[in-house]
């Protein structure tokens, strides 16, 4: 038996009640460790698996539509070199993204996902909250007010359960000033001149690569923000980075930490 044999869905997301040192799991890009990355199943995984807040990438496609993809092309996701930027949906739609490079042919029947598509499901998923990361690309490529107009055309009644992030400083704060109540930065770096942006832009959330982080125990920067903390892989890693002030912890292998998570618990 697995070592999560009899540990339901349910008891797995309560765990960091039980344990405040194991911060919260964030599914990077959905369960992407057994699913294509950025696709509704990838992310249907991850909410089966008991998570409730997962991330997304969102790009546009010729037409400006918003679809959930990574990178600015599909060479990972089916091998093809196409721009984002240079297909209509209705020619992205119907395109592989199984990852052949990871998962060979396993994956081969799944699909693109549309922010409206992830939209619908994220209706059907009570108490769960996305990170719905803007890609610098697409705000290069189409501006800022056609790509913000068209990601939150897409949400209009589930913005309370969303967090719109990007590593894009600006674009953080245009939608400060439109008024969307959480934002998330991700940080290009862990340095005093980001310290001092993040505490101009007071965001609710501050992501971090884990590498970026200076080495030591020294408590990340305190303010009015959730630290998240990526890409986590194991359980002394996140008990590592609670500890120095991270209440989140974002990963693509979600059931490994989990497990990890289950047994150091006593679960």
């Amino acid at each position: 038996a697995t070592p999560l044999a009899g540990v339901t869905a349910a008891a797995l997301s309560n765990i960091r009640s039980m344990d405040v040192s194991l911060p919260t799991i964030i599914a990077h890009r959905g369960n992407a460790a057994e699913f294509p990355e950025n696709t509704l199943e990838a992310l249907q995984s991850a909410v089966d698996l008991g998570v409730r807040h997962v991330e997304l990438d969102v790009q546009l496609s010729s037409d400006r539509v918003p679809l959930l993809l990574h990178d600015a092309d599909f060479r990972r996701m089916n091998g093809r070199s196409d721009s984002v930027f240079d297909l209509a949906w209705s020619e992205i739609s119907s395109l592989p993204m199984g990852e052949p490079g990871r998962f060979g042919v396993a994956h081969a029947e799944i699909r693109p996902c549309s922010l409206q598509q992830f939209a619908s499901a994220l209706a059907r998923w009570p108490g769960v909250i996305a990170f719905v990361e803007i890609k610098r690309a697409s705000l290069r490529r189409f501006g800022q007010a056609v790509v913000l107009d068209q990601v939150m055309a897409c949400l209009p009644e589930l913005l309370d359960r969303c967090v719109l992030m990007s590593f894009d400083r600006p674009c953080l704060e245009e939608l400060r000033r439109r008024g969307r109540p959480r934002i998330g930065w991700v940080l290009d770096g862990y340095n005093e001149a980001a310290r001092a942006a993040a505490g101009a832009l007071a965001p609710e959330f501050l992501f971090c690569n884990v590498e970026r982080l200076p080495p030591g125990d020294a408590r990340l920067w305190p303010g009015p923000w959730e630290w998240a903390i990526y890409e986590i892989r194991d359980a002394p890693t996140a008990r590592a980075v609670c500890a120095r002030g991270a209440g989140f912890v974002e990963t693509m292998t979600v059931r490994a930490l989990q497990m990890q998570y289950a047994a150091s618990s006593g679960g």
